[in-house]
């Protein structure tokens, strides 16, 4: 059986999150994941890297984890400032599971195109 050049191109994808294989995010769908996050009492980071790099190696982590924070606006606040320091730059959430001690989710927000 061939494989389709869809599919082929399915399958070689790279994708930088959880979700990279579905569409873009709307704000209000950025908003609900958020939510999720916090309601799993997850802890929310911030991750930033230049496209060209994105694929290659760690991407570098805004400030510290925020470790204890349960507000969405404290969460939305900080992706923006992120985005206004680096926007050239993927910026991506990702929620860190203290529990299982790895990471629970993870999607871009900001993607730059470059």
């Amino acid at each position: 059986m061939a494989i389709s050049d869809e599919m082929r191109d399915y399958r070689t994808k790279q994708t930088m999150e959880t979700f990279g294989f579905l569409a873009s995010f709307s704000w209000e769908q950025v908003y609900d994941q958020i939510d999720y996050l916090l309601a799993q009492g997850w802890a929310p980071a911030i991750e930033h890297e230049h496209p060209q790099d994105a694929f290659e190696r760690y991407w570098t982590m805004w400030k510290l984890p925020m470790f204890g924070v349960q507000d969405l606006e404290t969460v939305v606040q900080e992706l923006e400032a992120c985005h206004r320091a680096y926007p050239d730059h993927h910026v991506r959430l990702v929620g860190f599971d203290d529990y299982t001690q790895s990471l629970g989710t993870a999607f871009v927000v900001y993607e730059a195109r470059g």
